[in-house]
């Protein structure tokens, strides 16, 4: 039986998307379930043209830098990669409509819903995390 990862992502900086796509890649290539809950700035990271251009903490942006030179693959890379993975990506349907979105802004592939939906699966998680 494999375990079952959920992670919220809530917050959209670049930093921010390493670490849920990081996390998630490594869960999902390691045979876990793994589901990630996008909701408010967090849905930068899943956002058509949002995650192109995803804010780097002030004070920070020499980590853009050694994230080339160490060959770290850009977020729409780790988004695709976790999509081939199998993660399942929903959308927070509350959030989409407080800020005028709709399914189509986002990459193919995710699921939306509220929190109720994720919490179905997060509420069966051996692992649950928030960034």
């Amino acid at each position: 039986m494999s375990k079952k990862v959920a992670i919220i992502a809530a917050n959209g900086g670049l930093f921010d998307a390493y670490k849920v796509f990081n996390i998630a890649t490594a869960a999902a290539a390691t045979d876990s379930e793994v589901t990630i809950f996008f909701t408010f700035e967090g849905l930068n990271l899943i956002h058509k043209q949002g995650m192109q251009q995803l804010p780097m903490p002030a004070g920070k942006e020499h980590f853009k830098e050694g994230f080339e030179k160490a060959n770290v693959p850009a977020i729409p890379e780790l988004v695709e990669m976790a999509k081939d993975l199998g993660v399942t990506f929903i959308a927070c349907q509350m959030t989409m409509d407080v800020m005028g979105l709709t399914k189509e802004d986002f990459t193919d592939g995710i699921e939306v819903g509220g929190a109720v939906t994720f919490l179905e699966f997060a509420g069966e998680a051996d692992v649950t995390l928030t960034f």
